[in-house]
């Protein structure tokens, strides 16, 4: 049996590219492979979002590979790849990607599921979000 592989696990103020994180974790033995793209909406509880920003802390690649590791443990994952863009980024623009391969759908969309939401609760990741009123907020800080 192969072992599980972590094709990517990045932080990168570049774009990020939803079919290189599927093909990354192509596999023969995979029936399912399962994305999600997090896209910057232009809403937030009620308030028009104009734009926004991510900053990471010099840990977040760290962190977001062990996130990785503990899906790819999974006996049924294949493979697993994510990235998070930090800067700045406009309505529209992805934020987050994840792609997961396993044998069947349903064990690929709970991994992608877990991939997805490890990654949002444990990633030193700020979101700086500005208003259409002009004012902003800061996200998920400590």
């Amino acid at each position: 049996m192969t072992a599980p592989a972590i094709t990517f696990g990045e932080v990168t103020e570049q774009p990020l590219d939803l079919a290189a994180h599927e093909a990354a974790v192509a596999d023969r033995r995979a029936g399912a492979v399962v994305s999600f793209q997090g896209v910057v909406r232009d809403h937030d509880h009620g308030r028009q979002v104009v734009s926004l920003e991510y900053e990471g802390h010099p840990s977040a690649v760290q962190v977001l590979r062990e996130v990785a590791a503990e899906i790819a443990a999974d006996p049924d994952v294949y493979a697993v790849a994510v990235s998070h863009r930090v800067g700045p980024l406009a309505i529209g623009d992805v934020a987050l990607v994840a792609a997961v391969s396993t044998a069947h759908r349903a064990a690929a969309f709970a991994a992608c599921a877990r991939l997805v939401d490890e990654a949002k609760a444990r990633l030193p990741i700020w979101k700086r979000q500005v208003f259409a009123d002009g004012t902003e907020e800061w996200v998920n800080c400590p």
